[in-house]
């Protein structure tokens, strides 16, 4: 059936209405990726979340810190029941010190490094980042599926317009002239008038269509204008004796592997579960424990006078060794981020399981609407031919009196609205094969230039 399918000419199926020099659909695309707004979007995502992978690195390495101040000062200090001795002067007991300085001048330097030994909170953490940057690297991947996927729909809808309105347009024609000579005939009593109403009425329902149409291909154009930039766009068509059946096509068991393993929706939900897991390991009882080392030098000075005359204060500190951290208790607050933590894992493994069954029905209805395709399009084709074989014998049943203007009218309408038919199923053909392909997490430049290769040079 598929080899009988590839030998059917159909190239009378288009109506050429572009120009030769038309962009193609390769072309389109580059034009909606650099000029379409969801493309920059996409993009700027894709570029933040990639600095996530940098932010996670940080957390292992030290952190220095300095701070300092000045400023106007007043500071006094006794002291009583000191002990006091020095060379020369002997020991005393009881002694008192007192020092004062009103409105000095102060200074404070301190210098601070910090290096993380062992954090199972901040380990977490830094996986949380790097799967933040996978999803956001999925996101950017999805969003050119779904880019690629709306530039062929667009591009499309346009050739399927323009060529409804061209087959439409030739169908006015023919009305018209069926009109001028049924009226024509009347006068001459060769008719009755009853063939002249129904032309009349035929010919103002496909000036509406027309009208209608116009509409439509005005509509199109002007979302692939928004999309590519280009202004009116020309398009190749699709070639009438192009094969847009697939080459081959894998089993299904094949399809909802590839999309289980591949499909960017499915790998961002399931990123999406191990950054739930990380959370339930952040409030974890062993990563409340955590170990630093540390260093720190600082100096404070207050000098100036008080009471006792001229003064100057300093205190000089460095030090360095480990610091551990280990709460003992925080009225409940960890145990409770625990429990949240855990109800949360358990809502991303059920939206996982949920999104795994969707893509898997999406996955199957693909796949189907492919392997009937063929032999849809075969019956279409045979359709389009018995329609064109009508047409032709009602003309030559009109020329000997068989039959009546109408009846042609309406065979030229049956033959326009097959070959429409087929040419949107041909089209609906590949966009599924192109979904298929997105699913299974493989739409990319070459599967568009496969498509592209069909259209007319």
């Amino acid at each position: 059936m598929i080899a009988k399918l590839r030998q059917i000419s159909v190239g009378a199926l288009i109506i050429s209405a572009f120009p030769a020099q038309a962009m193609d659909l390769m072309e389109a695309w580059q034009a909606t990726r650099q000029h379409d707004p969801q493309s920059a979007v996409s993009q700027a995502a894709r570029q933040a979340g990639e600095t996530r992978r940098t932010q996670a690195a940080s957390l292992w390495r030290p952190a220095v810190m300095l701070s300092a101040s000045a400023g106007r000062m007043t500071g006094e200090t006794e002291m009583t029941g000191a002990h006091f001795s020095a060379p020369g002067l002997g020991e005393s007991d009881g002694v008192g010190f007192a020092t004062s300085i009103n409105n000095g001048t102060s200074t404070r330097w301190t210098l601070s490094a910090r290096q993380p030994l062992f954090n199972l909170e901040r380990k977490a953490q830094g996986r949380q980042l790097e799967l933040a940057a996978d999803v956001a690297e999925l996101e950017w991947q999805s969003a050119q599926q779904d880019l690629m996927l709306q530039t062929t729909q667009r591009y499309f809808d346009v050739l399927l317009v323009g060529n409804k309105l061209v087959l439409l347009r030739e169908q006015q024609k023919a009305v018209e002239l069926a009109l001028t000579e049924a009226k024509d005939r009347f006068a001459l009593g060769d008719k009755p008038v009853t063939d002249t109403h129904e032309a009349s009425a035929r010919a103002h329902a496909l000036r509406a269509q027309v009208l209608a149409a116009q509409d439509e291909l005005a509509l199109v154009r002007s979302a692939l204008t928004d999309a590519t930039g280009v202004a009116d766009p020309a398009l190749q068509s699709l070639a009438g004796n192009a094969n847009v059946l697939p080459a081959s096509l894998q089993p299904l068991t094949h399809w909802l592997a590839e999309a289980s393993g591949k499909n960017p929706l499915l790998r961002m939900q399931s990123a999406g579960v191990q950054a739930a897991q990380q959370e339930v390991a952040k409030y974890s009882k062993a990563a409340a424990t955590t170990l630093d080392l540390v260093a720190q030098a600082g100096r404070d000075q207050l000098s100036g006078n008080g009471n006792f005359g001229a003064a100057s204060n300093t205190a000089s500190q460095q030090m360095i060794g480990l610091q551990l951290n280990l709460p003992l208790y925080t009225g409940g607050y960890r145990n409770a981020k625990q429990e949240e933590a855990l109800r949360l894992q358990d809502k991303a493994s059920a939206e996982l399981e949920r999104a795994k069954q969707q893509i898997s029905q999406q996955t199957r209805a693909a796949w189907l609407a492919l392997q009937t395709g063929s032999a849809r399009l075969l019956a279409l084709a045979e359709s389009h031919k018995a329609s064109a074989a009508r047409l032709d014998a009602t003309r030559l049943g009109r020329q000997v009196g068989d039959r009546t203007t109408m009846d042609l009218l309406q065979a030229e309408t049956d033959a326009s609205s097959a070959t429409l038919a087929l040419l949107q199923a041909r089209i609906e053909l590949l966009i599924k094969q192109l979904r298929l392909q997105a699913l299974a997490g493989q739409l990319n430049e070459a599967a568009l230039q496969s498509v592209n290769a069909l259209l007319q040079r």
